[in-house]
Parts: structure tokens; sequence; C-alpha cells
């Protein structure tokens, strides 16, 4: 059902859909520099079906990709939430590869040392090999070089690391051969979608939303239902433990005076700055952004109010020391080198309006609310004004639709055609992307760069700043022991917020991850008070509310609602259904007769529907009617089908197969997307299941 697609702990898996993917994730993502496993950490990180996962290997996984971050990122901090992040991928890849060992058990695969041998000698070599002896002037393999490098004694050692990766990849193959086995591609199946494919179809159709069946009041969903659908569910509710808790939160925010002295220190620096003979060697050393040495900057790599003094005629000027400018957070201090033309950039205003488009009373009363303001806008009510009012985006919307200014690849593809192809002072017709519908102003253009060298300073909090914050959040917390803790922050007038719940390993929502606050969360009981908990962001001092250790998702009052709105939606499909189950039944029914019989029923007749798509032109995308369509026969009333919106009543006018299409040849053509794709949809339904059914126990700090 629905909503259990949205409520289950989705277990992330790696898909193994194609073997390239299959095999760099599985077989390569660690041990390519052929370093081996360290073997400076001992005890076990995990078990997989009571087979253990060495703390050795973990930390190898673990350092092959924090290395890899930062070969990627130069002079990128490892934040607590990245370093996660990486984690928690170095222990999935470790989990997925004791998950393929068991199934290279299970099939009784195994490689020989003759295999290998065959493999490094043949003309589709191991992806290693391909990796790394393709002459690139020719595109084969440079067999001198990889002989030389097969006899060189210096090699010993990594050669027989590259057999075992080898090894792995030739099991891998062996397993993916196996498991294809299962998924046939038959010739009805075959001819079912080719004639699909180039079919077009001619409809009538009568399209009923959900609320033709009642109002809401009449479907009551009770108690006992919602419990025995959450007991027949709760195998799809599986969840690692997860805390909950209340906090007071005393941020690190920079004071005027850190501000000020981090502006004192670079405007001490613009001379030596400027007379600098190496810039390289400078901003190295320097700045907080080591990269930045003659990088071309555009506007939209700048706040608006740093941009425009960063451009402004005085400062875009070969030779100039531009700032200390303040810009988001930072300060930054610019020597021009040249003045040169980049890629336009557009700075542009919007309201956004967010709906369902799989709902049509939705979708219906945005174009209402659309209408009304673009009405607003014509009697001269400000752009600010209505985006402060209407708009739904709450990032610009504090700034009158602001959005700044940006480049086409930072936008999502609709939104950038739309602006780019406007005029400057316009309005753009309305544009629908994924996250709602927009309404655009067009603020302007400019092709304007700078190559520049900066030194960038992060204003950070002094610790005159942080010992404040500390006292405040260690007397809020003392008092809260003797008084309790919303007793306390009621009398300081400080807000309490709530984390929601977390996992051992999960980030919290607005706090990101912290091994402490963690720490604490799963040591503590619940009502305890923590200490006060220090981070990058400023101190913390929670209570916690809430324990799950069960390994599901309780019934609590967010998954009760989710759920009475699925039984909810269920009982008025099942009525609609039975209303036009019983008007389709009538004698001598007719999509006419049914449409004249009352003003609610609207029909739809549509030309060159597509199945490829799901699109009936004129009325939109409905991939669930149209492959109802697929299959009806001609000219005959259908019973009720089930749409995006409701339901609806059909009859399929006429089918037509591409006159210049040759059956046989297109077969050829389809057969082996489609067995590709029946093998993908295998694949990662075959590896979700391994997962889900495996016994994963995590013994990861």
């Amino acid at each position: 059902m629905a909503v259990m697609s949205s409520l289950r702990d989705k277990t992330h898996v790696i898909l193994y859909a194609l073997l390239a993917a299959f095999l760099a994730l599985i077989v390569f993502e660690w041990g390519m520099n052929f370093s081996g496993f360290s073997g400076k950490t001992g005890g076990a990180a995990g078990k997989v079906n009571g087979k253990e996962i060495s703390s050795a290997k973990y930390e190898e996984i673990y350092k092959e990709f924090s290395e890899n971050f930062r070969r990627s990122n130069p002079g990128a901090e490892m934040t607590p939430e990245i370093e996660l992040g990486i984690r928690e991928q170095a222990w999935k890849i470790a989990v997925d590869q004791s998950l393929l060992e068991e199934q290279f058990e299970k099939f009784g695969i195994a490689v020989y040392d003759n295999e290998i041998v065959a493999a490094l000698d043949s003309d589709n070599p191991p992806m290693i090999i391909r990796q790394n002896f393709v002459n690139p002037a020719t595109g084969t393999i440079d067999r001198q070089k990889l002989d030389a490098a097969r006899r060189d004694p210096n090699n010993k050692e990594m050669w027989l690391q590259v057999e075992d990766i080898v090894r792995r990849e030739l099991k891998v193959n062996k397993l993916i051969r196996a498991l294809q086995t299962m998924v046939p591609v038959t010739d009805r199946e075959l001819e079912a979608v080719v004639r699909r494919e180039y079919t077009r179809f001619s409809a009538s159709f009568i399209p009923v939303p959900l609320d033709f069946a009642g109002d809401d009041s009449k479907f009551a969903v009770k108690p006992d239902e919602v419990q025995k659908y959450y007991d027949s569910h709760k195998e799809q509710l599986k969840q690692a433990p997860t805390r909950k808790a209340d906090y007071v939160f005393f941020p690190l925010v920079p004071s005027a005076k850190d501000s000020s002295a981090v502006r004192s220190e670079l405007e001490a620096m613009r001379s030596e700055f400027s007379a600098a003979p190496n810039d390289s060697d400078y901003v190295k050393v320097q700045s907080d952004r080591p990269s930045g040495i003659n990088v071309q900057y555009s506007r939209a790599d700048f706040s608006p109010a740093a941009g425009a003094v960063v451009f402004s005629p005085a400062n875009a000027k070969p030779g100039t020391i531009i700032g200390p400018v303040a810009d988001n957070g930072y300060y930054r201090m610019l020597k021009v080198k040249k003045l040169t033309t980049g890629e336009p950039v557009a700075r542009a205003s919007h309201i956004l309006l967010r709906f369902n488009p799989a709902s049509r009373e939705d979708v219906a009363n945005v174009r209402a609310r659309m209408v009304m303001i673009y009405k607003k806008l014509q009697e001269g009510v400000p752009f600010e004004t209505l985006a402060r009012q209407y708009s739904q985006d709450p990032g610009s919307s504090v700034r009158g639709g602001d959005l700044g200014w940006f480049d086409r690849k930072s936008v999502v593809p609709e939104f950038s055609e739309a602006v780019f192809s406007a005029r400057p002072g316009s309005l753009t017709r309305p544009v629908q992307t994924k996250f709602g519908l927009h309404i655009i102003r067009v603020n302007g253009f400019d092709q304007s760069a700078l190559v520049c060298s900066e030194v960038v300073r992060l204003i950070r909090p002094s610790s005159e700043t942080v010992d404040g914050a500390r006292r405040l959040a260690t007397a809020f917390q003392m008092q809260a022991k003797e008084q309790g803790f919303d007793k306390s922050a009621d009398s300081e007038k400080l807000r309490v917020a709530r984390t929601g719940k977390f996992g051992k390993h999960t980030p919290i929502a607005f706090i990101g991850y912290n091994d402490k606050i963690s720490a604490f969360a799963f040591k503590a009981s619940e009502g305890d008070l923590s200490d006060v908990l220090e981070t990058d962001k400023g101190f913390f001092v929670m209570r916690l509310t809430g324990r799950n250790d069960t390994g599901f998702r309780q019934l609590d009052d967010e998954l009760k609602k989710r759920i009475t709105a699925e039984l909810l939606r269920e009982k008025k499909e099942q009525a609609l259904e039975k209303i036009l189950a019983g008007i389709a039944a009538k004698p001598a029914a007719s999509l006419e007769s049914i449409a004249a019989s009352n003003k609610a029923f609207g029909m739809v007749k549509a030309d060159d529907i597509r199945w490829t798509d799901g699109y009936i032109p004129g009325y939109g995308i409905d991939r669930p009617l149209v492959e109802a369509m697929s299959g009806m026969k001609t000219g005959v009333l259908s019973a009720p089908v089930k749409t995006m919106g409701g339901y609806a009543l059909v009859r399929l006018d006429k089918r037509v197969l591409s006159q210049d299409v040759d059956l046989k040849e297109v077969k050829k053509g389809v057969l082996p997307n489609l067995m590709r794709a029946k093998q993908e949809q295998f694949f990662a339904e075959y590896f979700v299941t391994l997962r889900k059914n495996a016994k994963i126990e995590d013994f990861r700090p």
C-alpha cells in the first residue's frame, strides 16, 4: 500500500543492476592501493548472519573512503556529518561484501588459478587490468607493459593482491550468470512489450475524482482498524533503535567584536597580499580556503551585497585588492588578476506555489491562487509583498522572493530555461518544476567575470564568546537539575526544541550528527538530563524523552495519522469503484449516456495516447489509466479503472500499430533492453531481500 512504501525502513543496498557498478562498489571500493588490511584494530565491528566483520576490515574500508574524500575535496573540512556518512558507507560495503561471500558459498562458486591466468591473457581482461594497462592511443591492452609488470619481482606482493581482486571479479561474474538464469524473457512478454510500445491508442473516458464518493466524515476510521493495519504490516516497519529528546540550544554566534577582529586582521594583510610574489604559497598559508588561487568568479559566487562590491567599477580592475568583504559568514579579500567574460548568470525572484500533481483539486486550487496573484501584480502590488505573503519557499520569501545570482546549472532545467530565455524585468510564464509552480521575475543578467586569488577567513566565535555561551549553558543545566527542565526553560524564556526520532548512526534534524549527543542518548534512561554537550555549532542541554529498542516503529500519533489517511483513501476508493460499477452495469449504459446523467461527469476524448510515457494529449500523464487502456478490447465500456486521482470509466476506441514498424527487427532491438531491465529489477530485489532477511549486528561504538 502507498503508506507502507513511505513508512517502511528503506534499508540501503547497493544496486547490483549493472556489472560495472556492481564490481566498482563491491570489489574495488577498498583495496585499490594494494595496501591490504592494517591489522591494527582488533575485535569485531559486527556480524552478518553470525559471521564476523573484523574491525580491521571495516576500518580499512573507512580509510579508503575518507582518503578518497580528501583527494576529491582538497581543503574541505571533514565535518562530523561527513565522517558519519563515510563511516555508514564503509559499514554498508562491509555488510554487502559479507552477504556476497555467502552467495558464493550458496551457489558453490569458486575460481581457480588457471581461470585467473586465462582472464589476464584474454582480449577482455578484468576491470583492474583495463583500468591500468590500456594504451590510450589504441584503446587496447598494452601487453608489453602488462607482461613487464607481471614479471617484475618487485611487484610480487602487489600482484598477489591484484590476483585476489581478479578472483573476486570472476566470482561476481559467475554469480551474475547464475542469477541471470532465473530471469527469462518469454516470446509472449516480448511481443506484448513491443506492441504496447509501438501502438497508439484513441480512447474516451470519464475521470471521476475520489471525493465523488462522499465527504470524509462518511468513512470513519476506527482505532481498532488502525491497530489491525499496524499489526499486519509490522514487519514492514522494522527499524534500528531510536531515541527522542528535548533540548535547549546555546548557539556559538560570532559577536560584532569577533567579526571586527577578523576584518581588522585581513585589512592588516592587504599590502602584504598585494606584494606577495607567489599567490599560491601565500593563499595556502593564510586562507581558510587554500584552493582559492587564480579562480574565475562571477556574481553567482557571492551574495548579492558582496557581489555588488566586488563587481563595482571602482574595484573590478586588474591589480586591485578588494575587501575584506563580508559574505555569508566569511570575510573575503581578493587580488584581481584580470577581467574576462564568462557564462551568463541571472538574478531572479520567484513566488513558489507547491501542489500535489496527482490531486486535481490541489492543482485547481493552485491555479486559482496563481491567477489571483497575477491580478494583484497587474494592479501594482509589489512583487516583494506578494512573495512574502504567498511564496512557499521559506528561504527566499523573507527576502521578497529574491534568489540572488545563479548560473544555468545551479537551478533545475525548467527554471533555468524560463529565466535565461526571458528579458530583464519581465515576468515569465508559470513554470512547473519538481518543487511546484513558480511565478518568476527576471531582475537582470551579467557575464562579467574576474580571475582572482583570494584570502578567506571564516568569522569564528572568539574564546571569549565561546566561554560566554558555555557559562549560559552550564547555568541552565544546573538550574534544570534543581528545578526541572521545562520550568527552568520557561523562567529563563529559553526555547525548548525537539529532536524527533534519531538512530545511533544517523544525523538529527537541524543538529546534524554529534558523537557526544549520540553517546548520551543511547546510554541515558528516559527523563535523564544531559551534561552540557559541546559541538561546533554551540552547546546543548538535553532531556531524553523517548527510547525505542523494540526493532519496530512505534504506533505514535504521526504514524496513526498516516495510517488513518491511507485507510480513509482505501475506503473511498472501494466506495467510488462500487458506485461507478453500478452506473456502468445499467442496461444500455454508454459513456455518452453516463456523462449526460450527471453534471459532475465530463467526458474526455483523446488520440495518440502513448503507453511508453503514460501521456494522454489534452489531459496529462496518468500511467495507471493508460496501462489499463493498453489491455482493453475496443468499443467496450470498461469496469471502473483506477487512476492517479480516483477512478474512470473507459472505452478504448482504437489502437493502431505504426505502419512503418518491422516487428521482427524491433524485437531484436528490444530484447536485450528488456532482458537487462528484468535483470536489473531482479538483482535489486534479490539483494534487497538478502539484506532485509539477514541478521545484521552492529557492534560499532
